[in-house]
């Protein structure tokens, strides 16, 4: 039997099983504590071990559990992320707490340098950041923020304060990062797309020559097993990029890597609607946003579509050619209100087929083909099934019509959430936790799917999707 032949009849495994009644204290308790646990006072960690500063989409998917506990809270956590916006218009993909000692992560503040370094880009006097970006779901997160208390969010001027920061961050990066130049936006970093170690990144990153090993200090292992985290060939080509960047003053274009990902631009798509309701909200509607959202999508269509796939694939801009690798990215745009409905039709059958398993051999949705020759079930993002991007296809299923579906993703992930310990990522297979426990967008995004109303076939984006400002 070929390899494909043995992953294609490799059996799902252990399940998690449901909590019995009365066990342990209720799912939405322990998910408020953990972010309690998280909470420095302005903004909550992904985990007090692994990651102690503040992430930027990190921020955003928080932000969306936490409307249901605090909407005050909420607002404040998007609000310290968008007090950090370079001049330029980006938000960087950290926010360091200068309390924290530098040994704690790396790369820290004194890799990027930020404030000499990014002088010329902008970069915040009063607060040491990184110089990349991440995924933009700060627009959508402040809207359904706003909804969870519009009172409290109009007594505190809440959005009339995050519109022109979020409108300033959408324009730096249809302005300054369409570096393809067929209107999307490309990554010049693995760690801005949020899928760190993705298959997809393997043929551009091929061309970076890694920084020497002796050169940094994985902080990452003392936390974590080094089976479950990238590798050090991986890494070390990571803080090349990183640190070439920086050596350029973070000007955009200039890097070996430049990838266009469906992700990426499907999240920039859907925070572009939530900007639109956010500016009818504010009475300064931009006739024009809605159809940007709608030519983006078409757009997004056109360059990174693969029929053969049956799904989004990333582009190497570099290369001019689409990477031959499936990855959970090309299934995101299913959350788009727009995308045309055999394209739907097609992503479902791909997320339920044998590449991802989704109902059959897996609960929740793997970050990685599970047929794909990289495909590991426990390192990062080249297999395990992460809660953000599972939260995002629920939404998306939901929004099409796929409440079945739905339903039953929904379902594994509060399991999976509640009996993993609200782990980082888990084996798509066996639901065994990986990475930390107690982690940030985890334990948020169970409230949320805690608090939506599946039974009327609405969640987050149905009600972007309608306006519903109720």
């Amino acid at each position: 039997m070929d390899r494909t032949a043995q992953r294609a009849s490799r059996p799902p495994g252990r399940t998690v099983a449901y909590e019995p009644p009365g066990t342990a204290p209720p799912l939405h308790t322990r998910a408020a504590a953990v972010l309690e646990a998280g909470w420095t006072g302005a903004s909550t960690v992904p985990s007090r071990s692994l990651y102690p500063h503040q992430w930027s989409w990190d921020s955003a998917f928080i932000a969306i559990g936490l409307r249901h506990l605090s909407p005050l809270r909420a607002q404040t956590e998007l609000e310290t992320l968008l007090a950090a916006q370079w001049a330029d218009g980006r938000i960087p993909h950290i926010v360091f707490n200068p309390s924290v000692p530098l040994d704690a992560y790396f790369p820290s503040p004194d890799f990027w340098r930020s404030s000499a370094a990014g002088r010329a880009a902008g970069a915040p006097r009063g607060v040491e950041t990184s110089g990349i970006v991440q995924p933009p779901v700060h627009a959508l997160a402040a809207w359904l923020v706003h909804l969870a208390d519009p009172g409290l969010s109009r007594a505190r001027g809440f959005l009339t304060r995050a519109y022109p920061r979020l409108a300033a961050w959408h324009d730096y990066l249809l302005h300054r990062r369409d570096l393809g130049g067929g209107g999307l936006v490309s990554v010049v970093h693995p760690w801005e797309q949020g899928m760190d170690n993705s298959p997809c990144w393997d043929r551009p990153l091929s061309r970076v020559t890694p920084a020497p090993a002796r050169s940094f200090r994985r902080a990452d292992l003392d936390h974590g097993l080094p089976e479950d985290r990238p590798t050090d060939l991986d890494y070390g080509r990571y803080v090349r990029l990183a640190a070439d960047y920086r050596d350029g003053g973070y000007a955009d274009g200039a890097g070996d890597f430049v990838v266009e990902d469906p992700a990426f631009n499907a999240l920039l798509i859907a925070s572009e609607y939530a900007l639109d309701r956010i500016a009818r909200e504010l009475g300064a509607a931009d006739p024009a946003r809605p159809d940007r959202a709608e030519r983006l999508t078409a757009t997004l269509v056109e360059r990174l579509w693969e029929p053969a796939a049956g799904m989004f694939l990333c582009r190497d801009v570099r290369a001019g050619e689409p990477i031959p690798e499936r990855g959970v990215s090309g299934l995101v745009p299913l959350l788009l209100p727009a995308l045309p409905r055999d394209l739907v039709a097609t992503l479902v059958r791909t997320v339920c087929g044998p590449h991802f398993g989704l109902g059959g051999t897996t609960r929740l949705v793997p970050s990685y083909d599970l047929l794909g020759e990289a495909f590991d079930p426990h390192r990062y993002w080249r297999g395990p099934a992460w809660f953000n991007t599972n939260w995002l296809l629920e939404q998306g299923l939901r929004l099409h019509g796929e409440r079945g579906r739905a339903d039953a993703l929904r379902k594994g992930m509060l399991h999976t959430a509640g009996a993993s310990g609200f782990a980082e990522y888990v084996d798509p297979y066996t639901a065994q936790a990986c990475g930390v426990t107690g982690f940030g967008w985890t334990a948020a995004l169970t409230l949320d799917l805690l608090h939506d109303r599946p039974a009327r076939g609405r969640n987050g984006l149905t009600a972007l999707k309608e306006g519903d400002r109720a």
